[in-house]
């Protein structure tokens, strides 16, 4: 199973599908330095499989089983002990290509061609002829979110603490001075509400900053009771390399007390994958006269479409066609079509599946 794909976990901040967006590109001229000869790379396939999951760590509050009595809490909206778990939010799938060493070329043009030149990426696949490349970005929501909380100072836990608080002789005696300021602060934003109290701020956003202010002096009080939770966001990622089709493949395990786990560890349960090729492409026989014909051609690659399934367990969570090239298979174009010199030819491709996008004449 191993050999079939190689398993990668990267730890990220976000998840962006693979594409050729940011991607530099290289032009190179067909001249007579060169014999007018470029030589470029098809691609192959990767599947890359987006794993999103949350951390969530709970702790106890040191006041939990006076919750009740104080505050009138009921038991099931307290967390009583410290604990640590682990819950799969999402599985997506995104396309690359990476160039496929057994699919490389060189195209020769003929000295009286419309100067032809090539775009390449980095890694030597075919972006254009005759064409400037301008990859499409993906449109991305640059509008400034701005939050209220992020605006204000982060308020040090112990800073609320006061004098009585401190001084109470019991941890019963603790909880119930704990209960009074939470009553006090809701009095307090009560009162600022409905203007009970004398200099209230005029300003919105000042009242905006003292509101936040007492919310979070009365979240802190109150976890002291219900208990806190944090929720950490991680992302992971496997790429597949898909070579045939795949039937009931463990991606990898999901453990509620690890995350993502390693396909052979069993402490998670498994997360399998079916690849299904659709046959939508019509695989030719094997032209034994193509391979002269080939320096003189520009090879191009008709991906084929298969469909991608993903079960945790026996429930679908993932269901998608894609285009994978391994499943396709490669054309010719001859270079006589650049001889025409009033009328230059362009072609463009979708660097990431080597298929041809669009000619321009």
């Amino acid at each position: 199973m191993i050999s079939r794909f190689i398993f990668l976990i990267l730890s990220v901040l976000f998840f962006i599908p693979l594409s050729f967006a940011q991607t530099k590109v290289i032009k190179v001229n067909a001249a007579k330095s060169n014999d007018y000869g470029i030589q470029y790379s098809l691609p192959k396939t990767n599947l890359n499989i987006n794993i999103e999951y949350s951390e969530i760590i709970q702790k106890a509050g040191p006041y939990a089983r006076y919750a009740s009595r104080y505050l009138g809490i009921e038991e099931k909206d307290v967390i009583m002990e410290d604990r640590t778990f682990y819950t799969l939010e999402d599985v997506s799938v995104s396309e690359s290509g990476v160039p496929n060493t057994d699919h490389t070329y060189l195209v020769s043009f003929k000295s009286k061609t419309t100067a032809p030149f090539v775009c390449l990426t980095e890694d030597g696949l075919i972006c254009t002829i005759n064409s400037e490349y301008s990859p499409d970005s993906e449109k991305t929501n640059s509008a400034n979110k701005r939050s209220l909380d992020t605006d204000l100072p982060e308020i040090n836990p112990q800073s609320i603490f006061t004098e009585e608080y401190l001084r109470a002789g019991s941890v019963s005696k603790m909880a119930e001075v704990a209960a009074k300021n939470i009553y006090k602060i809701r009095e307090s934003r009560q009162d600022l509400l409905t203007g009970e109290i004398d200099n209230v701020p005029k300003d919105g956003e000042a009242m905006k900053i003292i509101l936040a202010n007492l919310d979070e002096q009365e979240k802190l009080w109150t976890e002291l009771f219900t208990g806190s939770k944090e929720t950490i966001k991680h992302t992971e990622q496997i790429t597949i390399e898909p070579s045939t089709e795949i039937n009931k493949e463990i991606l990898f395990r999901f453990s509620q007390y690890l995350g993502v786990v390693d396909p052979e560890d069993l402490s998670g349960s498994p997360v399998y994958m079916n690849l299904i090729d659709l046959h939508t492409v019509e695989i030719p026989e094997v032209d034994p006269k193509r391979k002269s014909k080939e320096p003189e051609s520009i090879v191009y690659n008709v991906p084929g479409k298969a469909e991608i399934e993903i079960y945790n367990g026996t429930k679908k969570i993932y269901s998608s066609e894609v285009n994978v090239t391994q499943f396709g298979t490669t054309q010719i174009l001859g270079t006589s079509i650049f001889e025409d010199k009033k009328a230059p030819v362009k072609i463009l491709f979708y660097p990431e599946t080597g298929g041809i996008k669009q000619i321009i004449q």
